[in-house]
C-alpha cells in the first residue's frame, strides 16, 4: 500500500508540473470560445429594433476598437455601406452609436446640453495634461467663460501683430536650423514643421518669455506632457505607467513656469506690453466677479499651446508634403505673392495676407482631406430618439460624430480624395461652413451653428475650436514665409503622400516623410 500510494504522489506530481500549463492553456481558450460564440449568438439572435443596428464583431469587449483604430475613415464609410448614416460599434466594451452626414453632425454637435455631455468622455485624457479647473475639468458654464475669454483675446489688434511675429520666427529658423543651410537639400517634413509651429505659436500666442524657454527646458517638458495623450489613457489616465509620471512632472513644472511669468509681469507693474494671451487673461474676470486666478490661466494657456500645435503642427505638415507634389501649385502661390503684393515682396502684413486667396484654399482643401480630429464623441445622458427612425440612442451609449467622412464623401466633393486647391474657384464648391446664416450664443459669443456644411475642420457647436482665427494666420504665415524662400519637391523614388497615423488624439503623417527643398535664386 505504501508502495502504491508512493507512486501515486510522484504520478501526481509529474502531472502537475508537466500538464498545468496546458490544463491553463486549454481552459482560458475554451473560456474565449465560448464567449465568442454567445458574442456572436447575440448579434445574430437579439436585435433591438429601437436601438441602431450593430457592427458586427467576434470579440466582446474589443469589438471594432482595431480596425476602427487602424483607419477610422475606412471603417465608416465600409459600415456606412453596410448599415447606413446610423450604427453602433464596440470600441473598448463601450456601445458607441455613430450618426454620419449633415444630419448627424447637427443631432450630436448641436445636441442639448442635457442630452450630450464632452467632458465625461474627454476629461480622463485632457485634465491630467492641461490641469484642473480649466477645459473639461469645470462646468460647462465656467467653460463658456473660458472660451470667450480667449475668443474676444485674439483682437485683431493681437492678429495684426502675429503675423510679424510669425514671419520672423520663420525666417530665423531657416537661418539657423542645420536642415537649411545647403542651397539644396532634404528635410524630415514632419519634425522640422512641428519646430516651427511650435515656435511660431509659443512667441505670438504664449509671449516672449515662453519662446526664449523653448531654447532649453519647454521643449522637453511639451515632449513629456505630450505622452499624456498617449490612447491608453482613454481608460487609465491615472495610472503608475512611467509615461503618466513624466507627464505628471511636466505638467507641475509647467503651471509653475507660467505662474512665473505672471508674477514677474505682476511684480515689473503689470504694464501690457505685447498683445499675447497671457497678458488677455491675466486681466479677465468671471461673471460672478471673480478674477480668473493665475493657476487656472496657466493651465488655460498649457490647453492652447498642447491642443493648437498639435492641429497646427499635423495641418502645416500635410500642406508642405501636398505642394512636394505639386510644384505648380507652389509656383502659382509665389506668382500670387507677386501680383498681389508687390515684385519686391514687401514684409507681409495682416490685412495683405486676407488677399492671398490662393494661400487660404491650400489650407482648407488640405483641413478638408486631412482634419486633425477624425472622430468627436459624447456621452449619452438622456435617451435620445433619432427623427425619422425607430431608434433611441440610450444612455449607455457614446455617440459619435465624424465631419471628416462628409468632407471625404463624393457626394459633396468630386473625387474627393484628390488634393486641388482649385476646387474651391468654382462656383459650386460644396458650401462652407461660413456660409451658414443661423447663429448661436453658446456663452462666447455668436458663431454659425454650421452643422448644415459638409466641410467642419473646426468642429461645430459649443465645443467649435475657438483657436480658427489664429489657425488661418499662423498656418497662412508659415506657408506664405517658406513660399517666398523654398521650392519643394518629393526626392527620386519617394513613395509620395504617406498614410495617415490615427494612434493619437490628433491625425497626423505616419513615420517619416523627407521632401526636397531649394531656395529660390539658387542656379542651376
Amino acid at each position: 500500500m505504501g508502495l502504491f500510494t508512493s507512486f501515486l504522489d510522484k504520478f501526481c506530481e509529474h502531472c502537475s508540473s508537466q500538464s498545468i500549463f496546458t490544463l491553463v492553456s486549454v481552459g482560458a481558450l475554451s473560456f474565449i470560445a465560448l464567449s465568442v460564440v454567445i458574442n456572436v449568438l447575440r448579434q445574430l439572435l437579439f436585435k433591438n429594433p429601437h436601438e441602431p443596428p450593430v457592427v458586427f464583431h467576434w470579440f466582446p469587449f474589443v469589438g471594432s476598437t482595431i480596425s476602427y483604430g487602424i483607419d477610422p475613415y475606412k471603417f465608416f464609410f465600409n459600415a456606412r455601406e453596410k448599415y447606413g448614416d446610423i450604427f453602433t460599434f464596440i470600441l473598448l466594451g463601450k456601445k458607441t452609436t455613430v450618426y454620419l452626414g449633415t444630419k448627424g453632425n447637427e443631432f450630436i454637435l448641436n445636441g442639448k446640453l442635457r442630452d450630450v455631455c464632452a467632458e465625461e468622455v474627454y476629461s480622463p485624457l485632457t485634465t491630467p495634461v492641461f490641469g484642473s479647473n480649466v477645459v473639461y475639468d469645470c462646468p460647462n458654464s465656467k467653460l463658456m467663460e473660458q472660451k470667450k475669454f480667449v475668443k474676444f483675446g485674439l483682437t485683431s489688434d493681437a492678429l495684426r501683430s502675429y503675423v510679424r511675429l510669425i514671419t520672423d520666427e520663420v525666417n530665423d529658423f531657416v537661418k539657423s536650423s542645420p536642415a537649411f543651410q545647403e542651397s539644396k537639400g532634404t528635410f524630415d517634413v514632419t519634425k522640422i514643421i512641428a519646430e516651427i509651429t511650435i515656435y511660431t505659436a509659443s512667441r505670438s500666442l504664449q509671449g516672449k518669455e515662453v519662446r526664449d524657454r523653448f531654447n532649453s527646458t519647454f521643449a522637453e517638458m511639451y515632449h513629456d506632457l505630450d505622452m499624456g495623450f498617449a490612447p491608453i489613457n482613454f481608460m487609465l489616465p491615472w495610472a503608475p505607467l512611467p509615461h503618466n509620471r513624466k507627464r505628471d512632472a511636466a505638467q507641475r513644472k509647467l503651471t509653475e513656469t507660467y505662474m512665473d511669468i505672471i508674477r514677474q509681469r505682476r511684480e515689473a507693474g503689470g504694464k501690457k506690453d505685447s498683445e499675447d494671451m497671457v497678458w488677455n487673461l491675466m486681466s479677465c474676470t468671471y461673471k460672478n466677479g471673480t478674477p480668473v486666478p493665475d493657476e487656472e490661466v496657466a493651465h488655460m494657456m498649457i490647453a492652447l499651446l498642447m491642443a493648437g500645435q498639435h492641429s497646427s503642427s499635423s495641418t502645416a505638415a500635410w500642406i508642405v508634403l501636398r505642394l512636394a507634389t505639386c510644384p505648380e501649385i507652389i509656383e502659382e502661390l509665389y506668382q500670387e505673392q507677386l501680383r498681389v503684393l508687390g515684385q519686391d515682396l514687401p514684409d507681409l502684413t495682416y490685412e495683405t495676407l486676407q488677399k492671398l486667396d490662393l494661400h487660404s484654399k491650400v489650407i482648407k482643401e488640405t483641413l478638408r482631406i486631412h482634419a486633425p480630429i477624425h472622430s468627436i464623441i459624447r456621452a449619452v445622458k438622456n435617451p435620445m430618439p433619432v427623427e425619422g427612425t425607430t431608434y433611441v440612442i440610450p444612455t449607455t451609449h457614446n455617440v459619435l460624430s465624424s465631419p471628416g467622412v462628409t468632407a471625404r464623401s463624393e457626394e459633396y466633393f468630386p473625387e474627393p480624395l484628390k488634393w486641388n486647391p482649385h476646387r474651391w474657384d468654382e462656383a459650386n464648391a460644396a458650401k462652407d461652413e461660413d456660409d451658414d446664416d443661423e447663429k448661436i450664443d453658446y456663452g462666447y459669443g455668436l458663431v454659425s451653428k454650421g452643422t448644415n456644411s459638409p466641410y467642419l475642420p473646426f468642429g461645430a457647436g459649443r465645443h467649435r475650436c475657438i483657436g480658427e482665427q489664429f489657425a488661418y494666420v499662423q498656418l497662412g504665415t508659415i506657408l506664405a514665409a517658406l513660399v517666398r524662400q523654398f521650392k519643394f519637391s518629393n526626392p527620386p523614388n519617394a513613395p509620395g503622400i504617406p498614410e495617415t497615423d490615427y494612434s493619437s488624439l490628433f491625425s497626423k503623417p505616419l513615420g517619416k516623410s523627407f521632401v526636397r527643398y531649394e531656395k529660390r535664386g539658387t542656379k542651376e
